[in-house]
């Protein structure tokens, strides 16, 4: 994410130029439940509030799904993906042209979508536009490229036999999609489920809900059938009646590492669904005292900080070698000071509101556990201003490993910066998490750096960089940070079966 971090120091330096300016009221188009192509209110008739995290007012009311509003869902996708259905006999390459149209429809509406994605989420204009719908853009059409390219192998067995494998889609897949990057998770579970031939049940998370209910109507106009994408908003009940919904064949969920088990749990109930999972991490960030040590704090502050804080993979262990610490701590501050925290429709600001209120209060008591368990508040601890979800950029110091800031996701703007000095004990301490998500290491020499890179217990590995998500490479985690990957051609993987078919050959007489 090097190119992103610069795509939004440019587009802050040059906003007039670089992205058009925000929709700063945009307007609420759709706020129901997308069954079959059409929209549909609750069977409950009940609905919930969506609030902006920036000012803490009701933006507009949603439909709130539950059990029978996923029912039906379910059913609607179950009967797209029967045999003979336009889905089902569509050309893989159709697939693919749909993928493409629906692209084009966010790049169409891009401004609005990241508008509303930043009145929903809190997220700055500038991310949203530069990252979150660029990312989404390219995972679209990364995918429509792969859907008529999934294909299986024909293999020489033993035996008078004609061999090969087909890969099928896995049917109607139950979709979780967390609060803190909306769209962009949206389109890592429709693209390579879509790509493969499978039906979705969407559940939004309920904060933020607007932008999925936005582009479950560009889908429609992309043009896919009825049935095939369903998206329904709700607290989560919904999403427990869609993992316990017996005619859903799998789930894939992204969030909490407690509610990742849940879901594990859950899909064993009445049929074994597949699931694949992308839950928390405690990522570290590694930086030798060969680093290029402004790089360093940059790429540190960075990988902590982009998005609030309120990122799975953040480097939220930095550890520095000793030799370096203070100065390290010392830049790291004085850079976290420079943060500005604002109107997220400022091109000016870097980091808009925590997602909601109860967001807002655990990290502050968490943050106020690190105080109490004596880590040294460099810069930061508290709440800015009171409206809106803001949390001063914090910063702690002598943080020691055993902390409950050390070892807890505080998914917030607070980095704690940990010494050490040999190598070995830091790999032992590295590894002594119950997550698994990713890791970062900084040094200019790249026999360490190898060496680094097999002994972390991580799904990604960072060199010199931090938050490089690039699509064409898997996402996923080791331990408790979940399983299954996401991107690039494993992403496939989560939504194919593999059927082995063997013919018997008539061997004619010479």
């Amino acid at each position: 994410m090097l190119r992103l971090l610069n795509r939004i120091k440019s587009a802050r330096a040059f906003s007039s130029s670089a992205i058009p300016a925000p929709e700063v009221n945009p307007s609420i188009l759709y706020s129901g439940i997308f069954i079959n192509n059409e929209w549909h209110r609750s069977k409950s008739g009940k609905t919930f509030p969506t609030i902006n995290p920036a000012t803490g007012e009701t933006i507009t009311e949603i439909q709130e799904g539950d059990a029978a509003d996923i029912d039906i869902a379910v059913q609607a996708a179950k009967k797209a993906f029967k045999i003979g259905s336009p889905w089902r006999t569509m050309d893989a390459s159709q697939r693919g042209v749909l993928l493409h149209r629906l692209a084009d429809l966010l790049e169409r509406d891009r401004k609005y979508l990241a508008s509303l994605e930043t009145l929903d989420n809190g997220k700055p204009y500038t991310a949203s536009y530069t990252m979150d719908l660029k990312g989404s853009i390219d995972v679209l059409r990364y995918y429509a490229g792969w859907a008529d390219k999934n294909h299986g192998k024909v293999i020489p067995s033993d035996g008078n036999y004609f061999t090969y494998t087909r890969h099928e889609p896995v049917g109607v897949c139950g979709q979780i999609i967390p609060w803190n990057f909306p769209i962009l998770m949206m389109a890592w579970k429709l693209a390579p489920a879509l790509a493969t031939g499978n039906v979705i049940v969407l559940k939004p998370a309920e904060q933020t809900s607007l932008t999925a209910l936005y582009i479950a109507q560009l889908t429609k106009e992309a043009g896919f059938p009825e049935g095939v994408i369903n998206v329904v908003p709700g607290y989560g009940k919904a999403g427990a009646a869609l993992v316990a919904n017996k005619d859903v064949d799998k789930i894939a969920f992204t969030g909490s590492t407690e509610v990742g088990r849940l879901i594990q749990q859950g899909s064993g109930v009445g049929n074994l669904k597949r699931t694949t999972l992308e839950l928390g991490g405690k990522s570290p960030n590694i930086i030798f005292k060969d680093a290029d040590f402004d790089h360093a704090v940059e790429l540190g502050h960075f990988g902590l900080f982009f998005n609030a804080g309120q990122c799975c993979c953040a480097g939220s262990r930095t550890y520095v070698e000793d030799a370096i610490y203070d100065e390290f701590v010392e830049k790291s501050a004085a850079r976290a000071k420079r943060r500005t925290i604002g109107n997220p429709f400022d091109a000016k600001t870097e980091q808009g509101p925590q997602v909601d209120e109860e967001q807002m209060n655990k990290i502050i008591g968490l943050i106020e556990s690190g105080k109490k368990e004596g880590a040294k508040l460099v810069t930061g601890g508290e709440r800015v201003g009171d409206k809106g979800c803001f949390i001063a950029p914090t910063v702690f110091a002598d943080v020691k490993d055993d902390m409950t800031i050390a070892k807890e996701e505080i998914f917030g703007p607070v980095q704690q910066i940990l010494k050490f000095s040999s190598l070995d004990d830091l790999i032992e301490r590295a590894n002594n998490s119950d997550y698994g998500l990713a890791a970062a290491v900084f040094t200019k020499d790249i026999d360490k750096a190898n060496y680094m890179i097999q002994a972390l217990k991580a799904g990604t590995v960072w060199v010199n960089t931090y938050n490089a998500l690039v699509t064409q490479t898997p996402f996923g985690g080791f331990k408790n940070s979940g399983h299954g990957r996401e991107m690039g051609e494993y992403g496939l993987q989560a939504y194919t079966e593999v059927k082995s078919v063997i013919v018997k050959l008539n061997q004619k007489n010479s």
